[in-house]
């Protein structure tokens, strides 16, 4: 089952920064996006549960040094996914 993808404004924000400062891998996140709707749990995402400040969220690997980060919630009675956050790993976390 599909999920609908919920971006926020701090992920659409970081997106905007992300996409200017790397632009080659915008495919790389255009695919990591697709497979997050569809299961948040495909094995080569990575997706793993977050601790600390960012407890509750959870994160997936979009490549070697692209991160996203995600909550799971529920929009209009559907399962939907709450992006927050992209960037590369020192940014995210």
């Amino acid at each position: 089952m599909k999920r609908v993808l919920l971006p926020s404004t701090a992920f659409l924000r970081s997106s905007r920064r992300f996409a200017r400062k790397h632009p080659q891998l915008a495919p790389e996140l255009q695919l990591t996006l697709e497979l997050l709707a569809e299961d948040a749990f495909q094995p080569q995402l990575k997706t793993h549960k977050l601790k600390g400040k960012l407890a509750g969220s959870w994160a997936c690997s979009g490549g070697y040094d692209l991160r996203v980060i995600f909550q799971f919630v529920k929009h209009k009675g559907a399962d939907a996914v709450l992006l927050e956050g992209i960037g590369t790993h020192d940014e995210v976390y």
